[in-house]
């Protein structure tokens, strides 16, 4: 260490006790900083493969449910024409959507705060997509229908 008139200490340093300390923090700093990162990546490397593989087995349902649908569509052609069968089936698919959404909705309302919230915003942005949508889609319905009657 030096003395007040800033001569090198033992360890090279030069400078008054201010400065000294500063530099002495500055390195504590720096190596709890080293330490955190090293943690953190250390945590995070078993993070990311679990993520990767949430990921693929996510990427799988959706495979495995767009095969159950097309399994389903086909048992349906069997007994019905392929219109009424895509129609039932896609009907089916709303409905179930739209169950399932009023119970996840009800769900986040019940949980009160922030949940809430984000349950009346989705409700609101469903709302206006399905009015938009809807009419879109009964008038293309409705033109298909007349295509249909006129052949």
């Amino acid at each position: 260490m030096s003395d007040a008139t800033g001569q090198p200490r033992h360890d090279g340093r030069t400078g008054s006790a201010t400065e000294r300390l500063t530099a002495e923090v500055a390195d504590a700093v720096r190596g709890e900083v080293r330490v955190v990162r090293d943690q953190l990546i250390e945590t995070l490397r078993p993070a990311g493969l679990g993520v990767v593989l949430l990921g693929t087995a996510g990427a799988c349902l959706v495979l495995g449910a767009g095969a159950a649908s097309a399994t389903a569509l086909r048992m349906l052609e069997a007994f019905l024409p392929r219109r009424l069968a895509t129609a039932g089936l896609t009907a089916g698919y709303v409905a179930a959507a739209v169950v399932l959404g009023r119970l996840g909705l009800q769900q986040l309302r019940a949980a009160g705060g922030t949940s809430a919230r984000l349950a009346d915003e989705v409700r609101d942005m469903v709302s206006t997509t399905a009015g938009r949508v809807v009419p879109a889609g009964a008038d293309i319905a409705r033109d298909e229908l007349d295509r249909q009657r006129k052949l």
